[in-house]
């Protein structure tokens, strides 16, 4: 009788210990489930490849888009406070190479780090500046098109963001070194900030310019949007820049003013663009026009296209371009057309 009483309390401490290995197993689990569901990290970008004539009569195959490639990510550090990163670089399709053959850094798209909370987001490394992360939206290509879009070739003409930061080349859009800020949206209204502490060191010379900065004031509604911008680069070139978009039912309407300037005003240029977009179904039309003041020379762009949405991540697209130009060389005309897969 006892040894049955001895075997039943064995049985019983058994069962114990094996309720309490359970009962661990999923406190730990509790604990690190939470802890992993801090992090994220995601890998996007877009594939876009396409076949055009280009405005000098060239046949060409290749990106008339950009194509890139994003790794980005969070930690949630508690107390509504997040660390960010994004690394993100910018390819040509058609070849596998990075944009001008490397002439631009690899990550040339953004390398950021940053703290983000409710007083914003700031972020430290290589980004695009704060005017030229916010007027693309007022474009009907979003100045993405090579083909197309009138923002890509009149907006800030006479001035590049850096003229040295890819390897002594001009970047149109990014600042290097850079400091940059999002602020909460406050009534609709957002403010973006960015600079750099550092000036630009002139290749193949001893001199050094001065620091470059950027701001933007942006107003966005279901209805209405705004933009108000100046940047100044390190080479103390100027650019202001102003827009608004109305959106109605399935369209939208948007118009642009641009004025960028060499330093002491040396040569100026003017650029007024205007665009439409209509929705029907999965086909969006759209529609550009610009007209640039180059010094004393009048340049007008026309544009049409339509993009057909095969899914929500693949587009089939057809876009129109007409360059008429002072300079006769300069004008022409390009057509083509291209998929798109964003991932």
């Amino acid at each position: 009788m006892e040894e049955v009483i001895c075997f039943q309390k064995r049985n019983i401490c058994r069962m114990h210990r094996s309720h309490l290995l359970s009962l661990g197993c999923l406190t730990i689990l509790s604990t690190a489930l939470p802890a992993a569901a801090q992090s994220h990290v995601s890998i996007s970008g877009l594939l876009d490849g396409g076949i055009y004539r280009s405005f000098d009569g060239t046949g060409q195959a290749g990106t008339i888009q950009r194509s890139h490639l994003a790794i980005a990510g969070y930690e949630d550090l508690g107390g509504g406070l997040k660390a960010s990163f994004r690394l993100s670089t910018r390819f040509d399709l058609d070849t596998g190479l990075t944009e001008d053959h490397g002439k631009k850094p690899f990550w040339h798209d953004e390398s950021t780090v940053g703290l983000q909370g409710s007083f914003g987001h700031v972020r430290l490394g290589r980004a695009l500046s704060a005017m030229w992360s916010q007027d693309w939206k007022f474009d009907p290509w979003g100045n993405f098109n090579r083909i197309a879009s009138p923002a890509w070739y009149q907006w800030h003409y006479l001035t590049p963001t850096n003229r040295y930061s890819n390897n002594g080349t001009a970047e149109y859009g990014r600042m290097a070194n850079g400091i940059f800020y999002d602020s909460p949206t406050l009534g609709g209204f957002t403010l973006h900030l960015s600079a750099s502490p550092e000036r630009t060191e002139v290749p193949l010379s001893l001199r050094r310019e001065g620091r470059g900065y950027s701001a933007s004031l942006n107003y966005d509604s279901d209805s209405l949007s705004g933009m108000l911008a100046f940047e100044r680069n390190s080479s103390g070139d100027k650019d202001s820049f102003a827009a608004l978009k109305y959106r109605f039912g399935a369209a939208a309407v948007m118009g642009a003013w641009d004025y960028s300037r060499t330093a002491q005003n040396a040569s100026t240029a003017k650029a007024l663009t205007l665009g439409a977009t209509y929705q029907i179904g999965a086909t969006t039309l759209k529609a550009g026009y610009g007209r640039q003041r180059l010094q004393a020379q009048s340049n007008h762009f026309y544009s049409l296209g339509a993009d057909y949405a095969m899914s929500k991540r693949t587009t089939l697209y057809a876009s129109l371009g007409r360059k008429s130009y002072a300079h006769r060389a300069d004008s022409g005309t390009s057509f083509g057309l291209g998929v798109a897969h964003a991932f």
